[in-house]
């Protein structure tokens, strides 16, 4: 498909530099294609009188990293700035990152990093297209955990970190309370939205809770520069689902519940480990799913998600699930009532259109 087809005019004002407080006051629009009452403007603390008792709810506890580090190439005595932002672990002593800027970097340069004491060093083992290189660190596993923390920073999206620096406030504010294995850098933005009051309110009304690991990489902040889809080049992220997360999701839809992936990621993970047949199975590994619009969904049911940026990969998702025509019309009309959109923004909870059947 054109990537054009994907494109909309957004204000700038309509960015979130901040999260609603507490969490789960912000707003939510229904999206239910074919519905008398196709958009519904509602909030975040509706959501467990939009489910049923025995739904199933799905969230990614991946936890962000620092995974933003600015160094300096070494090459003789010759120096440069560089900015790198790890996306993929690629074993114990290093990582896939891209860097900017990417041609002053040659494979066995060398690259230091410092901060709060720490001198973290890496040595450029390979480089590959779209500014990405691999790093290999002067240390490994949790000592190289431990040595990434202290110099490297919560990796903004650029939308944000144009306007504003981060801040102590952003290492609270970026991780969501699901968060317990290291290894993204990106917080999987839907799960933000949920405080332990609301998670209670859900527990009451009778809807499950599950958990999956998708660790988001840098790919997706990256614009899609392809004039097609079929063009466009997915970067993998690793993810997990667990053999009784699996279980326990055939046991909801075998007796006829909806299983709501809670974000994007969580839906990418849950559909890398689908069959053909429907069947959600344990899963561990890399995925590099794309999904557009005509790709028949296996694993989920609804999608809580937030706004995303347009001719974006997570727009292309909304679109596939709900149909192109209506999230245009959704988000047309997210705009005109001044919902707040991206990863400190507001939230949606989509239902399946005809093609996503």
């Amino acid at each position: 498909m054109r990537v054009d087809q994907f494109d909309f005019v957004l204000p700038n004002d309509r960015i979130a530099l901040r999260p609603a407080r507490p969490r789960d006051a912000a707003r939510m629009l229904v999206v239910h294609p074919g519905a008398d009452q196709e958009l519904s403007d509602r909030g975040v603390r509706d959501l467990p009188g939009l489910l049923e008792p025995g739904d199933a709810l799905v969230f990614n506890d991946t936890r962000v990293i620092p995974a933003q580090l600015e160094g300096t190439r070494l090459r003789g005595e010759i120096s440069a700035g560089i900015g790198a932002t790890l996306h993929l672990r690629a074993g114990p002593d290093r990582w896939k990152a891209f860097v900017r800027p990417a041609k002053k970097l040659q494979v066995g340069d060398d690259v230091l990093f410092e901060g709060f004491g720490t001198r973290l060093t890496a040595e450029v083992a390979g480089k590959a297209d779209g500014g990405e290189v691999l790093l290999v660190f002067d240390r490994s596993g949790p000592e190289l955990d431990a040595a990434i923390a202290a110099v490297g920073h919560i990796p903004l999206p650029p939308y944000i970190a144009q306007k504003r620096g981060e801040d102590d406030q952003d290492r609270q504010d970026y991780q969501t309370i699901f968060a317990e294995k290291d290894g993204a850098v990106a917080a999987p933005t839907a799960g933000l939205h949920f405080t332990p009051d609301l998670l209670q309110a859900l527990r009451e009304r009778g809807i499950e809770q599950h958990r999956v690991t998708l660790h988001v990489g840098a790919g997706t902040f990256l614009p899609v520069k392809a004039d097609d889809t079929d063009d466009h080049k997915m970067h993998a992220e690793w993810g997990e689902v667990s053999k009784a997360t699996a279980e326990a999701l055939l046991a909801v839809k075998a007796r006829g519940n909806k299983v709501v992936s809670v974000g994007t990621t969580s839906l990418r993970i849950l559909e890398s480990s689908a069959r053909k047949t429907g069947a959600i199975s344990p899963f561990k590994g890399e995925t590099s799913i794309f999904i557009t619009p005509g790709y028949k969904f296996r694993a989920i049911d609804a999608l809580m998600t937030n706004f995303h940026l347009p001719r974006s990969t997570l727009f292309m998702l909304v679109s596939a699930f709900s149909g192109l025509e209506t999230m245009r019309a959704a988000y047309a009309h997210a705009i005109d009532r001044e919902y707040r959109f991206y990863s400190y923004g507001d939230a949606s909870l989509l239902f399946p259109g005809n093609e996503a059947v």
